[in-house]
């Protein structure tokens, strides 16, 4: 059976500087910091409304039956002598309170023993334990909204090529039907001025 290997951090809110200690899961399956519905309302945490819903999806790539993300907390989150400030987003349904993912793991780097559970923050960057205070990465909305607009200027990308293409094809055509009618006129000139000619010289001498 896989090990499960927790910490106790110090959580404070921003709002009234109150703290509490908390049991958190190390999780490098979670691409953020999560803390469910349930320990936030008993908690009385301050929620920010996200201005984009964020859709969650399970380890096995389903989406969460809870729904999206609506909301996030902001805390100060303490480790033995490591400060940050730090968005956690909010989900229905968890088993844990909170969950430290991967921006939290590939920033301090811990070493982890999975046969004692024992955490040491002997990787940490200089700005741990300095208030450090970085956004956590990107929070999903933004994420989901930087994918959406680099498809849409793929897209548009795409298009333009499209309409370029269109362009000269139809260049080509306008082209092809200038370059006839320039071929029509110099026949016609041509026979114009032939007839003009044969009428000058008397007929006998026209072959």
């Amino acid at each position: 059976m896989l090990r499960e290997v927790t910490v106790k951090i110090g959580l404070e809110r921003i709002d009234t500087q109150e703290g509490i200690t908390v049991e958190a899961l190390l999780d490098s399956r979670a691409t953020g910091l999560v803390m469910s519905s349930e320990f936030t309302k008993k908690q009385g945490f301050k929620l920010k409304k996200l201005e984009r819903l964020m859709q969650v999806r399970n380890v096995d790539g389903s989406f969460n039956k809870e729904g999206p993300v609506e909301n996030t907390v902001k805390v100060n989150i303490y480790y033995k002598g490591h400060v940050e400030r730090m968005e956690i987003d909010v989900i229905g349904e968890q088993k844990w309170s909170v969950i430290l993912g991967m921006p939290w793991l590939a920033h301090h780097n811990p070493e982890i023993d999975w046969k004692t559970g024992e955490v040491k923050m002997t990787r940490c960057p200089e700005e741990c334990g300095k208030q450090w205070r970085p956004v956590q990465g990107k929070s999903g909305w933004e994420k989901q909204k930087e994918e959406e607009a680099k498809e849409e200027a793929g897209r548009k990308r795409e298009e333009k090529k499209k309409k370029k293409k269109q362009k000269k094809g139809r260049t080509l055509e306008v082209r092809k039907v200038v370059e006839k009618w320039e071929i029509w006129d110099k026949e016609e000139e041509a026979a114009k001025s032939e007839a003009e000619a044969k009428k000058l010289v008397p007929e006998k001498f026209h072959e």
